[in-house]
């Protein structure tokens, strides 16, 4: 139990208790036959067994803790403990593991206490890309594009709250009732966005883009039937010409995993200045300068948006500049900085084709309050963007490259564009696969010219029609 300074007391065995208020601890099972020798121990082969039986014993663990105790206790107090409930429990269910598996459980099962509650070892599965949340009763995780539901559940909404401040506030972030909704990031990177009540109604909502430990390139987009080997040869051209890319998907379609993968192909002598609402971007240059935006406080006073974050990095000597995600004012002036010398920028949008995403470039220059007609507006767009990639992410979990665009001009008020690469789908597999291939228009891109000038050298019949690529 703990004193009235939170320091605990210690027994005989000089053994530190957290036990919650009110619990008893259960007397180990014998054997069925009567023995008091334990099963022969056995190992857990598979990795699924060994997260079940880690995600089990660690809900039956915060069953038994007290909470608020844990964050009074040094770490080696806490395994010191847990180690010995968690013997406790594998005996009692009478789940034989060797003193290696045993310490490699309790290890984790520590991890999980101390980090993220039970959420901890789907963050650690390196199968899982996202963990959803929908109350602290049902947690569902993403595998290979596919939606599972898990046994994982959260002790109640209290615990729930707790995990999600812990989240926000690594980052200096806060959610309350007077801002119930929130960006942050994990220490890898990863995405969260939690809502909490009243604005959700059954409960506190989390969600979480995991990001890979490994950040992807384009050889493992290639792996994943992304693109192809052509393609990516393509937009590894793009990138070294400083051609400047517009990248548009819908929600969860890998935008920002594809911009990752474009940005390798920048020079390292180059001085790139990344501006995100969450940081996400992991580039592997030498010379990045990361910008984050920042939230209102209490009073209200304080906010930074991504378009004052913009107009800062035109002062920052920047030979690119990368927006993680444009969805608002901030277009005018990326669109600007593409304009006056930082050719080469990179950005993501949301948006269901690449036309669409001209469409909804339009709107967010309007956000800007300035009232500009929209051939003014177009010619903006059309002389900043070089290239439109647009991704899809299809109902079998798969994310591919469906179009590329190369941006051609105005012609009248429209903004008009042509084809180079687009993806066919011809049908889907018994097993639910979406089944198409790769296919070049015919279409030679005007921006081969500007390849040459930059050295960059690719065969020409890459773009032979009706080609499968």
């Amino acid at each position: 139990m703990l004193n009235d300074n939170g320091a605990g007391t210690v027994d005989g065995k000089n053994k530190m208790r957290f036990e919650r208020p009110g619990y008893t601890p259960r007397r180990p099972m014998t054997p069925a036959d009567g023995s008091s020798r334990t099963p022969a121990p056995r190992a857990y082969e598979t990795s699924s067994e060994y997260v079940a039986l880690k995600v089990h014993l660690h809900q039956q663990l915060l069953e038994m803790i007290n909470l608020s105790a844990i964050e009074k206790l040094r770490p080696e107090e806490f395994r010191t403990e847990a180690a010995e409930l968690v013997k406790e429990l594998l005996f009692k269910e009478q789940i034989p593991l060797n003193s290696s598996e045993r310490n490699k459980l309790v290890d984790d099962i520590t991890d999980e206490v101390l980090g993220l509650g039970p959420i901890e070892p789907l963050l650690k599965d390196p199968t899982v890309s996202d963990v959803i949340i929908n109350t602290h009763e049902r947690v569902y995780v993403e595998r290979a594009g596919q939606l599972e539901a898990t046994e994982v559940k959260f002790k109640d909404e209290k615990h729930l709250l707790r995990i999600i401040d812990k989240i926000v506030s690594r980052v200096g972030r806060r959610v309350d009732e007077s801002s119930p909704m929130v960006d942050a990031r994990l220490p890898d990177g990863s995405r969260v966005n939690a809502i909490i009540p009243p604005l959700a109604v059954d409960g506190p909502l989390v969600s979480i883009r995991k990001f890979a430990a490994m950040p992807y390139d384009l050889d493992r987009l290639i792996a994943n039937g992304t693109i192809t080997p052509q393609i990516k040869d393509l937009l590894a051209a793009l990138v070294r010409a400083r051609l400047s890319i517009l990248i548009s998907g819908g929600t969860g379609s890998g935008k920002t995993t594809f911009l990752n993968a474009l940005s390798r192909f920048i020079n390292n002598k180059e001085r790139i200045v990344t501006i995100e609402d969450a940081a996400e971007l992991q580039l592997q240059q030498l010379h990045v300068a990361r910008l984050e935006t920042r939230p209102a406080n209490v009073e209200g006073r304080g906010e930074v948006t991504q378009r004052e974050l913009v107009k800062n990095a035109l002062r920052m000597r920047p030979d690119r500049i990368i927006v993680g995600e444009v969805r608002g004012g901030e277009a005018f002036d990326m669109l600007q900085a593409m304009n006056t010398g930082h050719d080469g920028s990179m950005t993501t949008i949301h948006a269901n084709s690449c036309r669409d995403a001209f469409s909804r470039l339009e709107q967010m220059i309007s956000m800007t309050g300035f009232d500009l007609p929209p051939r003014s507006m177009r010619q903006q767009i059309s002389s900043a963007i070089d290239v439109v990639l647009q991704l899809n992410r299809f109902e079998d979990g798969t994310r591919r490259l469906v179009s590329l665009h190369e941006v051609t001009g105005m012609e009248g008020e429209i903004v008009t564009m042509q084809e180079i690469f687009a993806f066919q789908r011809t049908g889907v597999a018994e097993n639910g696969a979406v089944r198409g291939h790769f296919m070049a228009t015919g279409i030679r891109p005007g921006f081969m010219d500007a390849l040459s000038r930059h050295g960059v050298d690719l065969p020409s019949d890459i773009f032979a029609p009706n080609r499968k690529v």
